[in-house]
């Protein structure tokens, strides 16, 4: 099936992907809805919960290159079948959860809890070059509806039927479709290619915790520039996403339910730029020049957020902020993509996967730094800096590409 992409029975899996992966996006942000609350009720602080927080990130950021390794070797149905076995554990350890202990303790299958990243591999294999950013990017409205849809949905089930009931309902829905990936998914999905007995005993040998193979990615032509913008790019709006709560109470002055309709548009926006914008520029202009334009917007928008003042400015300027990142994140990803071996796909989406958990490891500390001592417009100028500097190393990237071809 991989080698014809545009085949029925390749775009109804495609389909289910995208399926599967809002209801996982779905539970785990239902989760996420109803876990602060849980650790209070079990005696957990605040400096505790974000123990717990790190936790997460640490195990998510080791995880993700393992199990890119992973899907490589036993392929991608073997992959997003280990996702949801451990979001199953760690929502029936978590349904058990009575005391701080287990709670710690139901993070240890998040290490290998990457629905998305799963799913990404898949439809990489299944997708022909021109249109994958389009397939990845329709991932991203999966993932603006799994926000709405969970964050929503845990906070009514909590408050009408009791804290563990998000939990029950994600640990059946985790199953169902580990259940539907082993029956609908194809066991391999990757084109088969030639490979000489010595590179078979050579990939064989290699484990999956052999973090030398995610070294030799990293010197591949353009991966490692293209891979240093991604983190980079990003990183500054991550930060500031992840101190959105603080700064929406004590900077905005808003109430916890007005704060949530406020992620609720910005999921939304979410779900209309990466499920119709990304595909329809992407079909119309080269991927470094999208690339171009995303760090460009990002730098604008750094302009904004040193120049706001109230909820109003972040509602005008969240539009530009969420094309920037989902843009740069998506065609990053499928640039990253084609420029390794297709035997390697899964191997530099799941690298690619640990950025997310790392800027959810050291963002708080970073954010909480430069929120403390400098206020909300220091996000905006670490962003415009960042993205100044990045636009300097992708000029000078293209010239010197641009002198090898003379």
């Amino acid at each position: 099936m991989a080698s014809d992409p545009g085949n029925p029975e390749c775009k109804s899996t495609i389909r289910l992907l995208y399926l599967l992966c809002s209801i996982d996006i779905s539970c785990q942000f239902m989760q996420f809805a109803v876990t602060p609350y849980l650790a209070r009720d079990l005696g957990l602080d605040t400096v505790g919960f974000g123990y717990l927080q790190t936790c997460f990130g640490i195990l998510q950021l080791v995880g993700g290159p393992v199990f890119g390794r992973f899907s490589d070797q036993n392929g991608g149905r073997a992959a997003l079948t280990l996702s949801f076995l451990s979001a199953s554990v760690f929502y029936l350890i978590l349904f058990f959860t009575t005391n701080i202990p287990l709670l710690f303790l139901s993070r240890l299958p998040s290490a290998f809890m990457h629905g998305l990243p799963g799913a990404q591999m898949i439809i990489t294999d299944l997708t022909v070059e021109s249109k994958r950013a389009d397939a990845l990017g329709k991932l991203g409205l999966c993932f603006g509806l799994g926000i709405i849809t969970g964050s929503s949905l845990g906070g009514y089930l909590a408050s009408k039927y009791g804290l563990y009931t998000p939990t029950c309902i994600s640990l059946v829905a985790s199953i169902i479709c580990c259940l539907i990936v082993m029956v609908y998914i194809p066991v391999q999905t990757k084109i088969k290619q030639h490979v000489s007995t010595s590179d078979k005993s050579s990939k064989k040998s290699s484990g999956v915790f052999n973090f030398s193979e995610l070294v030799r990615l990293m010197t591949f032509p353009d991966v490692m520039a293209i891979f240093t913008i991604k983190v980079l790019s990003g990183f500054p709006i991550g930060i500031f996403m992840i101190m959105f709560s603080v700064i929406s109470a004590h900077f905005f002055g808003l109430d916890a339910a007005s704060s949530g309709y406020l992620m609720s548009y910005f999921g939304i926006i979410q779900l209309v730029v990466q499920g119709v914008f990304v595909g329809k520029l992407s079909s119309l202009y080269a991927e470094n020049t999208l690339l171009l334009l995303s760090m460009v917007v990002s730098a604008v928008v750094g302009l904004g957020m040193m120049l706001m003042t109230n909820v109003f400015h972040f509602c005008v300027i969240a539009f530009p902020m969420v094309f920037a990142l989902c843009v740069s994140g998506i065609i990053t990803d499928s640039i990253l993509t084609k420029a390794v071996p297709a035997s390697d796909t899964g191997a530099m989406l799941g690298i690619c996967a640990s950025i997310q958990p790392l800027t959810r490891t050291i963002g708080p500390t970073i954010g909480g730094y430069l929120y403390k001592h400098y206020g909300v417009s220091s996000f905006g100028i670490l962003n415009i800096t960042v993205n100044l500097i990045l636009l300097v190393y992708f000029f000078k990237r293209q010239n010197r590409q641009t002198e090898k071809i003379k």
